[in-house]
């Protein structure tokens, strides 16, 4: 056997862990963002964020780059295990979701909900920042997902972050 069909079947032995979304999500303050600008030129960045409900929230500025290309309408997102905690890089915990993307009404109920949980979550920068005409707030609206959180141990993920199937072998793809 080579080095490949010894790999798979190793990955097809591995039981997958049992999966801590929800848990990988709470643990880190900030999300990856990978955005498109009109012309489908790839942008990644990243932001502080706070979650109500099953939507996360960003408060970000018109100076980036990441901002315009949010306001497109569609992003994705990642939540990472922190290199210095994983045991093996190639399989560090995972979570990215497929988002639809808009704006939050400056000074709204909902603006003023999301930049007191942005307080809370992140401190006093935030009443700073908040107030400065070029920062807005964006909605990312989660749609579907992968988890991975090892070798084998790769799942679908719903709207809610809840866990729809095992991908397998069939399925993933």
């Amino acid at each position: 056997m080579d080095s490949h069909t010894n790999a798979t079947t190793a990955q097809k032995k591995t039981k997958p862990l049992a999966p801590k979304v929800k848990e990988l999500v709470a643990s880190v303050k900030s999300v990856i963002l990978a955005t498109t600008n009109s012309e489908g030129v790839p942008t990644s960045s990243y932001a502080p964020y706070v979650q109500e409900g099953k939507d996360f929230y960003v408060l970000v500025s018109f100076m980036a780059k990441h901002t315009k290309n949010l306001l497109n309408g569609y992003a994705s997102m990642m939540f990472i295990e922190d290199e210095s905690a994983t045991k093996q890089v190639y399989a560090r915990e995972r979570l990215t979701m497929e988002t639809t993307t808009s704006e939050v009404e400056r000074d709204s109920d909902l603006w003023k909900t999301v930049v007191a949980s942005l307080k809370d979550r992140h401190g006093k920068v935030v009443d700073i920042i908040s107030e400065m005409k070029d920062f807005i707030v964006i909605k990312l609206e989660p749609t579907k997902g992968s988890y991975v959180n090892g070798f084998g141990s790769a799942y679908f993920v719903d709207e809610n972050l809840n866990i729809l199937e095992h991908r397998n072998d069939v399925n993933h793809q």
